[in-house]
């Protein structure tokens, strides 16, 4: 008879306070383990692209990191599963640099079924560890980080095995539920906002990455947002006006992109075949719906788009200071659709979930940014200062801002002040397209005569 997955032990008893983390911990690893259980072995093994990493590298790197930056400083005695593991599922080398991404499909060894045993072996030492009656805070906040670093991968996992699967001639699919099979197009609508001094930044007692704070003051002039997200019928219109031929819409990056990247003229999983447009999606290939929100999309397509209709993307702030009024729900990965939906009419909609919606900021330091460090000197917050390095500071050049999350995204992953980040030229990710534009401030009345 198999185990009993930690998950369902918790389900059946009432967990006590100190068994909560340890329930929470193993809902998310567990989650890793189910978006890959449909997969074959090869298709765990490949990679598609260097930008993308196979499923086998993601499952070993997430458990890397809870080894590398929990286990080893707190673990008595302290013994990796696999001394190769250590550089093999690294993000960096000895040196601190970045292991080349590309060459991640070479590692054939070790086999699925090691990787499954690593994370096995980690799981169960995570469990006792977490289990300890006298626990340190870092210990804690090293583990929440290693969470949200597991939820990361999991919306990396559908993005990059999409991709690997597009490029199979059978066009195979990952799941067998459908995308929506109509989707009425919801005219798109204007809603204002008033510009002032405001507050940007993570407000809260939670988690939260240091790239979101300190919270701070942005001046922001009136602005209006569309009321949804572009969708496919509103790009195919883009395109049959030419759209990719007029090189006035374009930033000379762009343009250059375009036409000696060779890339499609048309986003990125969109194919016309039998005299329709068609689109790949994790459930296979699906007749293209008019009115679902546009997907697989650079900056520089949306870039582009905008300034067809007349529009601009918006600011980082701008959605930020929309979207905080807003309640965080919508398609996000908990509805297992893995695709965009669509929208209700007469709201601001979209917000969350569906697609990460480009933003024309670049991504950088918010005024009075630091890396985030640990309270207390010592080896532990060298474990936690080299744990953060995993993530922003290092990551702040030459990269747009997207807000909101995306049909992939886990809901917990996602909040007002969530800044992701990505390469201008970037089109594997469920990357979407909303409009903005200024909104003139009213003239002040005129004085009359003293």
């Amino acid at each position: 008879m198999p185990p009993i997955p930690l998950a369902e032990v918790y389900r059946m008893t009432p967990p006590t306070p100190g068994e909560l983390e340890r329930k929470k911990y193993a809902e998310i690893r567990e989650r890793t383990v189910k978006l890959a259980s449909t997969l074959s072995v090869e298709d765990c093994c490949v990679q598609s692209m260097p930008e993308a990493s196979p499923v086998k590298w993601h499952l070993g790197h997430t458990t890397w990191f809870f080894e590398t930056f929990v286990l080893e400083p707190y673990e008595v005695p302290f013994k990796p599963f696999h001394d190769a593991f250590r550089a093999m599922f690294s993000s960096y080398n000895a040196s601190g640099e970045t292991h080349p991404d590309a060459e991640r499909g070479l590692f054939t060894r070790p086999s699925l079924s090691v990787i499954q045993d690593y994370r096995r072996n980690v799981d169960d030492r995570m469990h006792r560890l977490l289990g300890l009656p006298a626990r340190e805070e870092m210990l804690c906040r090293l583990a929440v980080l290693g969470l949200n670093h597991e939820q990361q991968h999991q919306e990396l996992i559908l993005s990059d095995i999409k991709h690997l699967l597009s490029r199979n001639p059978l066009k195979p699919r990952y799941q067998m539920q459908g995308t929506q099979l109509f989707a009425p197009s919801v005219p798109a609508a204007w809603h204002s906002f008033e510009g002032g001094l405001l507050q940007i930044g993570y407000a809260g007692e939670g988690f939260c990455y240091d790239n979101e704070a300190p919270r701070h003051k942005e001046y922001i002039q009136p602005f209006q947002l569309a009321s949804r997200l572009v969708t496919n019928g509103d790009y195919l219109r883009f395109m049959e006006a030419g759209g990719y031929e007029n090189t006035a819409l374009w930033l000379s990056e762009g343009w250059d992109w375009l036409t000696e990247g060779g890339h499609s003229r048309h986003p990125l999983y969109w194919h016309y075949e039998e005299a329709q447009w068609q689109e790949f999606t994790l459930s296979g290939v699906v007749p293209l719906q008019a009115g679902l929100p546009v997907v697989h999309v650079s900056y520089y397509e949306a870039d582009a788009y905008a300034r067809w209709a007349g529009a601009r993307l918006p600011t980082e702030a701008e959605w930020e200071h929309a979207a905080s009024r807003e309640q965080v729900e919508g398609n996000l990965a908990e509805n297992g659709r893995f695709h965009p939906a669509a929208c209700d009419a007469g709201r601001l909609a979209q917000l969350y979930g569906d697609a990460w919606e480009w933003t024309q900021s670049s991504y950088s330091a918010y005024p009075g940014y630091s890396p985030a460090k640990a309270s207390a000197e010592g080896p532990i917050s060298a474990v936690w200062d080299r744990a953060v390095g995993e993530y922003n500071s290092r990551s702040m050049v030459n990269q747009y801002v997207l807000r909101g999350g995306s049909c992939a995204t886990p809901l917990e992953r996602i909040r007002p002040s969530f800044r992701n980040f990505f390469p201008a030229k970037t089109r594997w990710q469920f990357s979407g397209i909303r409009l903005a534009r200024d909104l003139p401030e009213p003239e002040a009345p005129e004085r009359g005569n003293p």
